[in-house]
């Protein structure tokens, strides 16, 4: 525990007691492992285990001493941090805790890479590194197990409830209260020396009264801070008042154990938990006193406030969240935080954080808060709250997209009319908010989606967010919470039975699956998002439709799968060709002819080119007319038919000269000749050559120095085959 989670003053913290634990913590780095007894090198990284109530000061004692091990110097690498149970008591999925790590060490992690895989990297990258894993709230052995490096100069210390027997040759440090000495020591950072050296007994009945419990000191520590005048035996007696406060009731000592519920309890769940209280664990009831006195200090608005921070996503909050949840001004929240985390009801985050501090609600207060929430607020008051909060932060990413956007532009007008608090002064400023407020983002979309009943302010926000990502971070850097974003989507569209929904978000997680090489999962994707759209049956979307039979017939090609890919490329074309839609005809035309072309269907892909070239001409591009014309050239010199490749290409050609693209021609004429060649029409390939050499003069870059090269080898290794256009 720190001075500065009392004080919040300046200067570094200075750490209290833990002196016993300390000692054996390091006393276990430097003992020899099991494999090292039996003399066997170590197959893994050491595990250190602390193990504590909520309360004890398991998470602060890890802190310190990772910093006396960084501080050493024996982990150059510095220390990564993860937390592997979210607020309200459920375990962190391992793929995000190891993709979190990843994030930690500078390493992109591939979109859409289930847990195997990640942690396969995660162990890979930490292989030739000398690190502390500092991983908080371990929920099980299992999660725990997952996440252990092979490398054994890495180190990782483990924080949990318990002992995980499922991890073999782990270093238990098992936490109860602190000693007398720093548990007066603690009051008295709130209290000053004077209270405590004028009632040094009130102070040891305090210190006992919190059961010696760190988080219980603090709350006492915050109460005396904020009451000068008061004795510190005025604080005994209100911790005994506790006992009787009219706020307790069953539902609080049930809180820790329903933490993993988030929903809101309905009448008959209420009535029930009222009948059958679950029986209350006295070695918690320091603390949930400590707390009932806290909350019971605070004015009635602040209070509320308080109880409605249980609903911050990812236990994460700033004045805006705050506002929004209490529906106050952004100033009076601010305030607000900072009584709260001098109380000791909230402790700081550190890290970027803008304009605003950050503020998270320490994990042993979390069930107890969750519990006061749901017996002091109406459910309705609750969802409402919950909107309010979701609202401000679809405003606000709509704030951080716009100011990417240029100056006159609609989206740069909008940003003008908003309010000084939602607005950013600079993209970097909006950059750096959505950067620190990532993790924090996600929780929301991921509540917002898994609440149920805010479906269309869900499906906002993740728009919202996936548009700040790509303007801030670009379609790829930000592959990998897009496609969590794109699964959130999918489970609302199929929970409201929304067919075009479903297909979009198919289809773009199909495309991240096929950006990072996983085309079976690509193709799965694809087809799912085929049968979404077609089951509108006659509503069907024609674009969804062409687009995905489009995107399984590029996976295929990807594939090496050529007959398939013309299949449905096929396909496709008869779609484009029932809408009229020629632009599309000609594309598909022409990659049906070059996947014929892979197969050695000479005829059927010569029919293909030259139907793209006939659609070419409809739609007036000459450029992509004499390309297709081109291609048909190719195929006939690969069909071994020479003299027809020579007229079609010099058709080609005249196509060209009329774009004036000197490239292509040139590109022509080099084919012509080597055509010529093959039919012993020697001068007619040196015309040939001639002129690509003068049209590739006029393209290549001006001489160099004698003595350097100019590097350029234009003209022989042109390819006149289309590329395919982008998605």
């Amino acid at each position: 525990m720190t001075e500065q989670t009392v004080t919040g003053g300046p200067g570094s913290p200075r750490f209290l007691g833990r002196l016993r634990e300390r000692a054996e913590l390091r006393s276990d780095v430097e003992r020899a492992g099991l494999d090292t007894l039996a003399g066997r090198p170590a197959a893994r990284g050491r595990v250190l285990l602390i193990a504590g109530r909520p309360g004890t000061g398991r998470t602060a004692l890890a802190e310190e001493f990772t910093t006396e091990l960084l501080d050493v110097g024996d982990y150059p690498d510095g220390v990564l941090r993860a937390r592997l149970t979210d607020p309200g008591g459920v375990p962190v999925p391992v793929e995000r805790a190891a993709r979190d790590l990843l994030d930690g060490l500078g390493v992109a992690a591939p979109a859409g890479a289930d847990q195997d895989e990640l942690t396969e990297i995660l162990r890979d990258t930490l292989d030739e590194r000398r690190a502390v894993l500092l991983l908080d709230d371990v929920a099980s052995a299992e999660q725990l197990a997952e996440l252990i490096p092979d490398s054994r100069h890495c180190l990782v210390l483990a924080v949990a409830r318990g002992p995980l027997t499922g991890v073999p040759d782990v270093r238990p440090c098992a936490l109860g209260g602190l000693d007398r000495l720093s548990a007066v020591r603690l009051i008295e950072t709130g209290a000053g020396d004077v209270r405590v050296t004028v009632d040094p007994g009130a102070a040891d009945t305090l210190a006992e009264s919190c059961g010696y419990l760190p988080a219980a000191l603090v709350l006492a520590a915050g109460w005396l801070a904020a009451h000068p005048e008061a004795t510190v035996l005025e604080a005994v007696h209100r911790m005994a008042a506790a006992d009787e406060d009219p706020d307790q009731d069953p539902g609080e000592h049930a809180g820790e154990a329903d933490a993993a519920d988030r929903t809101a309890p309905d009448a008959e769940d209420t009535e029930d938990a009222e009948r059958a209280p679950a029986r209350p664990d006295t070695a918690d009831e320091p603390l949930r006193r400590a707390f009932r006195m806290a909350h019971r200090d605070l004015p009635a608005p602040a209070a509320r406030m308080y109880r409605l921070l249980a609903l911050a996503p990812g236990g994460i909050v700033d004045a805006h969240t705050a506002a929004a949840l209490a529906g106050c001004p952004v100033t009076t929240a601010r305030s607000a935080l900072a009584v709260f985390a001098a109380a000791g009801l909230l402790r700081p985050v550190p890290g970027p954080g803008g304009a605003d501090a950050r503020y998270a609600v320490p994990g042993c207060l979390d069930p107890l808060l969750w519990a006061l929430l749901h017996r002091r607020e109406r459910p309705s008051e609750i969802l409402l709250a919950r909107a309010r909060m979701l609202e401000r932060t679809v405003r606000l990413l709509r704030a951080c997209h716009a100011v990417t956007e240029p100056h006159g532009t609609p989206a740069r007008e909008w940003l003008a009319g908003l309010p000084g608090s939602l607005r950013f002064e600079s993209r970097p400023a909006a950059g750096a908010w959505l950067a620190a407020r990532r993790a924090p983002l996600l929780a929301a979309a991921h509540l917002a989606v898994s609440d149920g009943q805010l479906d269309t302010l869900a499906r906002r926000l993740v728009a919202a967010l996936s548009r700040a990502l790509i303007a801030h971070r670009g379609a790829e850097g930000a592959a990998p919470e897009l496609y969590r974003l794109h699964e959130l989507v999918l489970g609302v569209a199929e929970r409201q039975g929304l067919a075009r929904e479903r297909a979009a978000a198919h289809l773009n997680l199909g495309d991240i699956d096929a950006r990072t090489g996983r085309l079976p999962e690509a193709l799965e994707r694809y087809r799912a998002a085929l049968e979404a759209a077609r089951s509108e049956r006659d509503q069907a979307d024609p674009l969804a439709v062409g687009r995905a039979l489009e995107s399984i017939a590029g996976t295929y090609a990807e594939l090496g799968d050529w007959r398939r890919a013309a299949d449905w490329y096929g396909r496709a074309v008869g779609l484009a060709q029932s809408r009229a839609d020629v632009p599309s005809q000609a594309r598909l035309h022409g990659r049906i002819g070059a996947a014929l072309t892979y197969t050695g269907q000479w005829d059927e892909a010569l029919r293909a080119w030259r139907a793209a070239a006939a659609a070419h001409r409809r739609t007036g591009d000459r450029r992509a007319h004499a390309r297709s014309v081109a291609e048909a050239a190719r195929v006939q010199e690969y069909a071994g038919r020479p003299a027809e490749s020579l007229r079609t290409g010099e058709e080609a050609l005249r196509l060209a000269e009329r774009t004036g693209d000197r490239r292509l021609q040139a590109a022509l004429r080099m084919r012509l000749a080597d055509c010529a060649d093959r039919l012993g029409l020697a001068p007619l390939s040196d015309t040939h050559r001639a002129a690509a050499d003068r049209l590739l003069a006029h393209l290549r870059p001006p001489a160099a120095p004698k003595g350097e090269s100019s590097g350029t080898t234009e003209g022989h290794t042109y390819e006149t085959q289309m590329e395919p256009p982008q998605d």
